[in-house]
């Protein structure tokens, strides 16, 4: 991939909406695949009340509304200041206790799983019903939107291509415990081909620090694509 092109998918480009400064992809075309569009508004005619509580709104109880969900609030309902990445805002904005909730426990996934998708980690990979597999560094590309995988040969997947993500898993730790993740399986359609391929991945058997950073990507992957599956069905 060229460095015209990676300058390309990362551009972004700073606009105003009705809800507050967003960064934005300047091409729609490379926007992240685990974001959400900003709502439509509910009406202001159509909310004389607080959707939440039922307070009557008047010159003391404003209306407000809540930029995840768009719905109509008093100031006691959706009074909470909360970052929102997926939707692309600069500063944290106003939401309600229900959809506040909910983007804190995502902030997780944007602080620390994020990034160590982007940093990367080493597998051996396997495609289709190889019998070969190859050491090859998975990272997830800056704009989110392709996996890399780069060893003796270089290939790019389409996050939005990728249809099943599973988890493998080996015995559980003496004690109990979860069960210790040892790979992955991906299937996803390639640009020009016909019908899905699948991908595994499989972490190194050393207890180094390789094998944790794998361990890491791994459940950092699982939790990606548990918001890209969510994004798919707003």
């Amino acid at each position: 991939m060229s460095s015209e092109v990676a300058t390309r998918r990362d551009a972004k480009k700073l606009v105003r909406s009705p809800s507050g400064l967003r960064m934005v992809p300047e091409h729609r075309a490379f926007g992240s695949p685990f974001g959400l569009e900003e709502p439509q508004w509910v009406p202001d005619k159509e909310c004389p009340r607080c959707m939440q509580c039922d307070a009557k709104f008047d010159f003391l109880t404003r209306k407000h509304h809540c930029r995840r969900c768009g719905k109509c609030f008093c100031d006691k309902c959706c009074g909470q200041k909360v970052a929102l990445p997926r939707m692309c805002f600069v500063d944290p904005v106003r939401q309600c206790a229900a959809c506040a909730l909910v983007s804190r426990k995502e902030a997780e996934f944007y602080d620390k799983q994020l990034r160590v998708l982007q940093s990367g980690a080493t597998f051996l990979v396997t495609f289709g019903n190889s019998e070969k597999s190859e050491t090859m560094v998975c990272r997830l590309s800056n704009n989110q939107r392709f996996l890399f995988l780069d060893g003796d040969s270089h290939h790019e997947i389409e996050v939005t291509h990728i249809s099943t993500v599973q988890i493998l898993t080996e015995g559980f730790p003496l004690g109990g415990g979860s069960a210790r993740a040892t790979g992955m399986t991906l299937q996803y359609s390639a640009s020009g081909a016909d019908g899905v391929t699948q991908l595994k991945l499989t972490a190194g058997e050393d207890a180094s620090a390789s094998r944790k950073q794998s361990t890491a990507w791994l459940a950092a992957m699982h939790k990606a694509a548990k918001l890209l599956y969510e994004s798919r069905d707003q």
